[in-house]
C-alpha cells in the first residue's frame, strides 16, 4: 500500500462547486454562516499599513493550522481577516508529525511545525486561495454580505528554517512563483468551472506576495538570523518581518511571570531552550543593523512578537517532548518583551509615541477582549491561531472586528491611527509611558490579571457518554474547531433511519487528526475517527485503514471499507437529502 500523507488538499474545481451548492441549499460557504461573513464598514476605517502595503483589517491567522489550506484562507477572509502569514515553507518538506498535534483546551499547546503538504503543494494551495478570493469578491450572490468593496488584503509569507534551505532551488523556487504565478494560475485556470466559469479568464493578479515572516528554529544563531534576513532582502527583493521567541525576555522574567504572577504553576520551562536562545543584547543590536540594511537596499524591516514557547510536556497528552505554549500566559509574556523593547530602542520602533520605521506585528493570544489593548500599543497586524482553534473558529473573527469597530465609534475617531493617538493620550494622562506600558501593567499589577490567570481558564463541558457514528449532542464544535474544514453537519433527513437533528462527517483527506475536535466534544471519543469518514481520492482510500467510505459522485453514491457496508445505506440516506453533502 502507498503511503498515506497527512493532508490531501481538494481540487480547486470541487472547492468551487462546493462553495456554489452549501450558498444555494444552505446560505453557508464551508459551514461558516452568512451571519459570520464581515461586511467592511462604512464610517470607520480599520485597514493598516503592513511594510508598505494596505490590508483592511488589521487582524488574520498566524503561520499554522490555519493558513495551509486553501478553504482555511478562504474561511478567514469571510470573517474579516485581510492579512495572512501563509504557513511556514521548508526544504524538508516530508515530515512524520506525531498525533495529535494540537492541545487547545485551556492553555493552548501543540507540537506541529511546519507545513505537513509538499512545497509544490502549498505553491498550489495559496494560488488557489489566491484565485477564489478574487472570485467572491466579484461573485454577486455575497456582493450584499461583503459590501461594494471587501478592502484590500495581503498574503504574507513564512519560510524558514535555515540559510542552506531557504537558499536551496527548492524554497528559492517557491518564493519566486508567489512573487510571479503567472503559470500556476494558467495550469489552475482551467478549473474555474461549473457555477463560476465566468470567471475563468478574470485577469488574476500574478504577484500573490513579496513580503516574508521569517520563521527560525530555537536556538538559531544570531549571524544565521542576520544572513536569512539579508539573503531574502538581496536575492528576492523581499521585505522582512524577523519573528522572535518569547525566550528573549529572559529565564526569570518569563518563570516570574508564568508561576508567581499567572500562577500556572504545573508549567515547567527549559532553561537550555533559553540560554540557547537570542539574547537581549545581541537582538537590539541585530535589530539596529538589520534596519540599517533594509534602509540602504531600500526595504522595509519588522519584528513579529512571538514564536510559541518551549515547555515541556507535563500533561501528556500529546505524544512528543518538548511542547510549544501558546494563548493567554503567552500574550502577558510577549506583551512584556515588547515593552523592554521599546525601553532598549527608543525612537526605533513603529509604534504611538516611539515614531520609529520598524514594523511590529504581533501574535501572541489575541482575543476579542484584548484586541483593542493589543492594536492600541501600535502593532499591525494581530495576528492569532490559538483563538481561533476554540469553538466558533473562523466565525469569532466578525464579533472580534465588530467590537473593534464599537470602539473607534465611541471614541469618536473614523481610523485607527486616530484612535492609536487618543489611546497614547489616555495612557499618559494615567501615569504610563504609552499604551505598551499601561497594557502590561494592567495585565501584571491591574485588573487584568484575571483574564489570563490559570484559576481563570475553565476547561471544556463534558457528557458521560461514548460518541457514536449517527446521532450526538449536535453541539457543533466539531466543525468550528477544526482549523482545516474536515468536519461537515447536515441535517437528518426524515427518511434517515438515526438520531439526531444533525448529523457529522468528515472529509478524511482534509483532517489531519490534529486532536482539536476531540479535545472539545463533550462526548467522550475521537470525532475524526468515529464519525463517517469520507474520501474522494481513491489511493488514499484503499490506503487507510478503518471505517471509511469513498465517494462517488454523478450520481452520488458511496464505497464501504470491509465491514462498514451495513452503514454505507445509511451515509447515502443522509448524504442525499436536499441540505446533504455540498458535492
Amino acid at each position: 500500500m502507498p503511503e498515506i500523507p497527512p493532508l490531501t488538499p481538494l481540487p480547486l474545481d470541487l472547492l468551487l462547486r462546493r462553495i456554489a451548492v452549501e450558498w444555494e441549499t444552505r446560505r453557508r460557504i464551508f459551514d461558516l454562516p452568512s451571519a459570520r461573513i464581515w461586511r467592511r464598514p462604512d464610517d470607520v476605517d480599520l485597514s493598516i499599513d503592513f511594510l508598505g502595503r494596505r490590508a483592511a483589517s488589521p487582524v488574520g491567522p498566524a503561520a499554522g493550522p490555519h493558513t495551509q489550506m486553501a478553504q482555511n484562507i478562504v474561511l478567514a477572509w469571510l470573517g474579516g481577516a485581510r492579512l495572512f502569514e501563509l504557513k511556514t515553507v521548508q526544504v524538508l518538506d516530508e515530515l512524520e508529525i506525531a498525533r495529535p498535534c494540537i492541545d487547545m483546551e485551556t492553555v493552548g499547546y501543540n507540537i506541529e511545525w511546519s507545513q505537513e503538504l509538499r512545497v509544490a503543494e502549498s505553491l498550489e494551495e495559496y494560488v488557489k486561495a489566491w484565485m477564489i478570493l478574487e472570485i467572491l469578491r466579484r461573485w454577486e450572490p455575497l456582493g450584499e454580505l461583503l459590501g461594494p468593496d471587501p478592502g484590500p488584503h495581503v498574503f504574507d509569507l513564512s519560510v524558514g528554517y535555515d540559510l542552506a534551505g531557504i537558499s536551496g532551488e527548492k524554497v528559492a523556487g517557491f518564493i519566486e512563483s508567489m512573487r510571479d504565478a503567472t503559470a500556476e494560475i494558467d495550469r489552475l485556470r482551467p478549473l474555474v468551472a461549473g457555477p463560476f466559469a465566468a470567471f475563468a479568464d478574470l485577469d488574476f493578479p500574478s504577484r500573490i506576495a513579496d513580503t516574508v515572516t521569517l520563521s527560525t528554529f530555537h536556538g538559531c544563531p544570531p549571524d544565521e538570523i542576520d544572513a536569512i534576513t539579508r539573503h531574502l532582502m538581496d536575492r528576492h527583493g523581499l521585505d522582512v518581518v524577523v519573528k522572535l521567541n518569547p525566550t528573549l525576555l529572559g529565564y526569570e522574567q518569563v518563570d516570574a511571570i508564568l508561576h508567581d504572577v499567572l500562577g500556572y504553576d504545573e508549567i515547567r520551562l527549559s532553561r537550555e531552550a533559553f540560554d540557547a536562545d537570542l539574547q537581549m543584547d545581541r537582538a537590539v543590536e541585530l535589530i539596529g543593523d538589520l534596519r540599517d540594511h533594509a534602509r540602504r537596499t531600500g526595504r522595509r524591516f519588522g519584528i513579529k512578537l512571538t514564536n510559541t514557547l518551549v515547555v515541556e510536556n507535563h500533561k501528556g497528552f500529546l505524544p512528543d517532548d518538548p511542547m510549544y505554549l501558546s494563548g493567554p500566559p503567552l500574550h502577558v509574556i510577549s506583551s512584556t518583551l515588547l515593552d523592554a523593547l521599546v525601553r532598549r530602542l527608543p525612537g526605533v520602533l513603529r509604534l504611538p509615541g516611539q515614531d520609529g520605521d520598524v514594523q511590529v506585528s504581533f501574535s501572541a493570544g489575541v482575543t476579542k477582549e484584548n484586541l483593542a489593548d493589543t492594536l492600541a500599543m501600535g502593532v499591525a497586524p494581530a495576528t492569532m491561531s490559538t483563538d481561533l482553534l476554540k469553538p466558533g473558529g473562523y466565525g469569532r473573527l466578525k464579533p472580534m472586528l465588530g467590537a473593534l469597530e464599537k470602539e473607534l465609534r465611541a471614541a469618536g475617531v473614523a481610523d485607527l491611527e486616530a484612535w492609536r493617538r487618543l489611546r497614547l493620550e489616555a495612557a499618559r494622562s494615567g501615569g504610563h509611558r504609552d499604551p505598551v506600558d499601561a497594557h502590561v501593567q494592567a495585565m501584571l499589577h491591574g485588573d487584568e490579571r484575571a483574564r489570563y490567570a490559570k484559576d481563570g481558564l475553565k476547561p471544556p463541558r463534558r457528557v458521560d457518554h461514548a460518541l457514536a457514528m449517527w446521532g450526538c449532542v449536535a453541539c457543533n464544535l466539531c466543525v468550528t474547531v477544526c482549523p482545516n474544514d474536515a468536519v461537515l453537519k447536515v441535517p437528518t433527513p426524515d427518511d434517515a433511519d438515526v438520531e439526531g437533528r444533525w448529523q457529522y462527517l468528515v472529509f478524511a483527506e482534509l483532517c489531519n487528526e490534529c486532536g482539536n475536535c476531540m479535545v472539545f466534544c463533550p462526548e467522550d471519543g475521537d470525532p475524526a475517527q468515529v464519525k463517517p469518514r469520507l474520501f474522494f481520492d481513491p489511493d488514499r482510500f484503499a490506503a487507510a485503514d478503518g471505517q471509511r467510505f469513498l465517494v462517488r459522485r454523478e450520481p452520488l453514491r458511496f464505497v464501504a471499507a470491509p465491514g462498514w457496508e451495513g452503514d454505507a445505506a445509511t451515509l447515502a440516506a443522509v448524504a442525499s437529502g436536499p441540505d446533504g453533502l455540498p458535492v
